[in-house]
């Protein structure tokens, strides 16, 4: 099987921790950001992640390619989504938008391996979120308005091994969130969280983007 992402992209992450937790033989491969033409050639619309099945076929959607993984491993993962948690994700997704856009393009990633992807990207998200540099500019104001939420999801993850009390779907909800986020300099997680999302990384393979932080 061959899994298409981005790296930045929290729904890629998703596809690519479940292929982790779960142990599911797939090659991940990377599309510059820029590429229209592929990911249309396969599901009709530029969106990844995208998977490529044994079959041949392509399925896509986030999570969909979740639970396909979670099927054929025997269903392990806990589908269960606490109505708090699906809430803070909803909220959060949003959020922090302004504090990860303008720093995906900074980080090397291999989606932006030149100034045309790098520059088709900045086009598209500026066009939702506005001006970069001024996020830049304001990541202390955008660190304090998330501050609470923050406090509120490390109420609610149950241990440094999963959110909820087995491994689960609140884990393919909240830790793609929290993962992109490591990318901002300055970032203080409170103890269960930084803790959680440490483990995390390291059960699914996914890395952390603190080393390279902006």
């Amino acid at each position: 099987m061959k899994l298409y992402v981005y790296d930045h992209c929290p729904f890629c992450v998703r596809a690519r921790m479940a292929a982790g937790l779960l142990g599911s033989e797939v090659e991940t491969l990377y599309l510059p950001n820029d590429d229209e033409a592929t990911p249309i050639s396969m599901t009709g619309v530029k969106v990844l992640p995208i998977l490529q099945k044994p079959d041949g076929s392509f399925m896509g959607e986030s999570l969909d390619i979740v639970r396909y993984f979670n099927e054929q491993a025997g269903g392990k993962l806990d589908d269960s989504v606490r109505p708090e948690v699906q809430a803070w994700f909803d909220r959060m997704l949003k959020a922090v938008l302004p504090l990860v856009w303008p720093r995906d393009i900074q980080l090397g990633l291999p989606e932006f391996p030149n100034e045309a992807a790098i520059a088709y990207f900045r086009e598209k998200k500026t066009a939702v979120i506005g001006d970069f540099d001024r996020h830049l500019a304001d990541t202390p104001q955008l660190l304090a308005g998330i501050a609470a939420d923050l406090a509120q999801i490390d109420g609610l993850i149950h241990s440094p091994e999963s959110v909820g009390s087995r491994i689960g779907m609140e884990d393919i909800l909240v830790f793609p969130l929290l993962r992109n986020l490591t990318m901002v300099r300055g970032l203080q997680l409170p103890a269960k969280t930084a803790a959680y999302v440490e483990n995390m990384s390291k059960k699914s393979g996914v890395p952390l983007f603190a080393e390279r932080a902006v």
